[in-house]
């Protein structure tokens, strides 16, 4: 049967999936993402006529448009399921004003889950594009695109070339440079710990010194000073016999804690698993998208990973409670459903992050995810599981110990009943205990020491806690956080320095300007509110044109007095005596935010220049390029092949350059485990990523993401082995790059 229906989605492996759920009516494509957009080297946006935008086809999706609008030809009807959220329906309007002409019947779909029976579920509930969640992420785009091409060429000419401002990102590198700020305003305080150590019935415990005359210790209010008030209080103590003055006995419950929200899962996988928000939103697309898991079929793992609600379908928690009391038997089960609140600031257009089956455990899960997908699918699953499971119970005890004006306290705590930690088997769960006391009884101390401490600054954020305090400002939504994180260090505002956030130079002087020139986009509370209007907007209780006025009347007063009053900070080319070789002009050395340079002073009409340094009178001394060459010379032209390194990473060009545009790769001493005749060379993706592939590619195409080793693997007899790194250990290793094969060494 000819398909009928058009089906397109995001991604080639969702395309994937879902068309093994649907029959022969149907045509899967994938439309990879925005496919028309603002132009790139214009603003784009029409201010004088209501903020009237233009938007261009996007050129490398020139042949997915094509053969979208081939494909749309040859159907009835057309259904966008691109993803449920903002960008997704935006994204949605694009494709259909590409499409409309060719094939008008388009109709919307939302998957929140990748299944077969949600899958053809949402084909038979399709309806039409929700225009008030497409013009709230208009509006986002063009305050962003009004933002960062006004401001950025104001900072190229104040400041240094290549710098970019963002509405959003500027907020986050606001945040990194005041923690900075407060971190190197800190004056430490010193204080002192007053412990003392008892023994009962060969079993001893600690106890801390926790008020005297009553008066609670507290570092920023009371305290013990320095040594010699540590020494006075030793010395009061010394021969002294504590009394049990008080035992208080309680329990404590510790409940389960909401399944995921987007923030949550990108704080947990970046303290827990070591991702970065970017990779825990990769990892979690491909478990959304749908994976082959064996008796399950292929499915997707996930719901839809991008979300603020906490919420879970009834149909999701009736099949949960039903799994809990199979599994962990009635007594782990929670007699009522538990309910989680979702804030009220929450949009709450999907569920909560959770297992679509929950029968698909990570155990059974682990032979066909990745590693990285494992771990992260188990966070997700046990998370989730948890939330029907009883609260787990623990037995604790506070007793006072007094002498005198001095009050001791110790704690002891002990696990009585599990409920939901059954899940983690890997979590610590220590006992402390006390030994049987009553009330009166008195207790001589075995040892009693002073110990100094200072207080410590506020902690630099890492990535877990900037997106969560993003989040706690209103900052941003759940599918920004990652993008937000990613783009500050990208722009070399801030860096990462042991995980921990740490501003450049340029990110403090850009924040200084921007807080002082643009006081409302350097706001937080501003930024928070602009983005409950965009909240509003999606709600249809406001409105994009009037957000949009009411933002620009502001901003362009601040950015015309910024043009006015905004002092120069640009640094100055810097004079030698050294001369152009190719225009006769003098050389200066040039600083750009990637560092210095020496170029000649007559650019752009000569764009000569040469790397250099500085000899022990810090005189500017050229440094000559020392030419390395190929043994084997240019295939076309037979002159000699000289090493460069670009972009890509290294390779070889002819020495005859422009005339003879020919390059080779640099190759490892390695054969190509494919075809034998090649060597295996390294290459770098666009994104920087670097990964090997043979040197006689196209004809073969050998790749790799691991560096090829030729060995033999001595267990399933792959003919290479490949070198890893266990960012753990931080040791490499040597493994066999079949999946099925575990065979591993030093």
């Amino acid at each position: 049967m000819a398909a009928t229906k058009l089906l397109i989605v995001e991604s080639p492996s969702k395309a994937k999936t879902i068309k093994k759920y649907l029959g022969s009516t149907f045509l899967v494509r994938a439309s990879v993402g925005h496919i028309r957009d603002l132009p790139k080297t214009r603003l784009g946006i029409n201010i004088d006529e209501d903020f009237k935008p233009t938007f261009q086809n996007l050129r490398d999706k020139k042949d997915i448009i094509k053969d979208l609008k081939e494909a749309a030809k040859k159907v009835k009807i057309i259904y966008i399921a691109t993803d449920p959220d903002r960008e997704g329906e935006a994204i949605a309007f694009h494709l259909q004003e590409i499409l409309k002409k060719i094939n008008p019947n388009i109709e919307r779909v939302l998957f929140h889950e990748i299944t077969k029976t949600s899958v053809k579920a949402a084909i038979k509930n399709a309806g039409q594009l929700n225009m008030n969640l497409v013009n709230s992420q208009q509006t986002r785009r063009f305050l962003d695109r009004i933002v960062g091409y006004k401001i950025s060429p104001l900072l190229w000419k104040k400041i240094m070339k290549g710098l970019s401002a963002g509405r959003v990102q500027s907020i986050a590198t606001m945040i990194v440079v005041d923690r900075e700020k407060e971190i190197e305003a800190f004056n430490p305080v010193e204080y002192w710990n007053i412990k003392a150590l008892f023994e009962k019935e060969k079993m001893s415990f600690i106890s801390s010194l926790y008020s005297i005359n009553g008066k609670k210790l507290d570092v920023k209010k009371f305290r013990v000073n320095n040594e010699a008030e540590a020494k006075q209080v030793l010395g009061d103590l010394k021969n002294n016999t504590f009394e049990i003055t008080k035992i208080e006995k309680k329990e404590r419950k510790q409940q389960p804690p909401a399944p995921y929200i987007t923030s949550k899962l990108q704080q947990d996988a970046a303290s827990q698993l070591g991702f970065s928000a970017k990779k825990t939103m990769s990892v979690a697309q491909k478990l959304y998208e749908g994976k082959d898991v064996g008796d399950f079929g292929v499915t997707g793992l996930i719901t839809y990973m991008r979300t603020d609600s906490v919420r879970i379908a009834k149909e999701a928690i009736d099949s949960l409670r039903d799994y809990v009391e199979k599994n962990y038997s009635k007594s782990e089960l929670i007699p009522k459903t538990r309910y989680y609140k979702t804030k009220k600031s929450a949009q709450d257009a999907h569920e909560a992050i959770r297992a679509v089956n929950v029968e698909i455990t990570p155990s059974y899960a682990k032979d066909y995810l990745t590693n990285d997908e494992y771990r992260l699918y188990t966070i997700i699953w046990r998370r989730f599981v948890a939330t029907q499971m009883k609260e787990a119970r623990f037995d604790k005890t506070v007793i006072d110990l007094t002498v005198g004006k001095y009050l001791f306290k110790a704690n002891g705590e002990i696990l009585k009943s599990k409920g939901f930690l059954v899940l983690y088997p890997n979590r610590k769960l220590e006992a402390t205990l006390l030994p049987e006391l009553s009330e009166k009884e008195k207790l001589a101390a075995k040892d009693i020491t002073s110990e100094q401490k200072f207080t410590q600054p506020p902690a630099r954020y890492t990535e877990a806690s900037l997106i969560k305090k993003l989040e706690d400002e209103g900052i941003g939504r759940p599918s920004t956080y990652a993008t937000i994180v990613t783009t500050i260090v990208n722009r070399e505002y801030v860096e990462k320095i042991d995980k921990k956030f740490h501003p450049t130079d340029t990110g403090k002087i850009v924040t200084e300007q921007l807080v002082k020139f643009f006081p409302d986009i350097l706001n937080i509370e501003f930024t928070a509110k602009l983005e409950d209007r965009l909240d509003l907007i999606e709600e249809a209780k406001d409105d994009s044109l009037t957000v949009l006025k009411e933002f620009y009347s502001g901003f362009e007063k601040d950015l015309n007095n910024a043009i006015e009053n905004m002092p120069s900070l640009k640094p100055k080319d810097e004079e030698t005596d050294l001369v152009c070789d190719k225009c006769g002009s003098m050389m200066v050395v040039k600083t750009t935010k990637r560092g210095q340079f020496l170029g000649c002073s007559n650019y752009p009409a000569c764009k000569n220049i040469k790397d250099f340094k500085r000899d022990e009178n810090n005189k500017v001394v050229i440094v000559e390029k020392v030419l390395v060459y190929s043994d084997k010379p240019c295939k076309n032209c037979g002159k000699r092949m000289v090493f460069k390194t670009g972009r890509y990473g290294d390779y070889y060009a002819c020495e005859d350059y422009p005339k003879c545009k020919t390059t080779a790769p640099v190759t490892l001493d390695i054969d190509c485990p494919d075809c034998k005749d090649g060597k295996i060379a390294e290459k770098r993706g666009k994104k920087g990523k670097v990964f090997y592939s043979c040197s006689n590619y196209p004809d073969c195409k050998f790749i790799s993401w691991y560096k090829p080793i030729n060995k033999e693997c001595p267990e399933c007899k792959s003919n290479y082995l490949v070198e890893k790194y266990d960012f753990k250990t931080k040791h490499r290793y040597v493994a066999c790059p079949n999946k099925e094969c575990k065979y591993k060494e030093n």
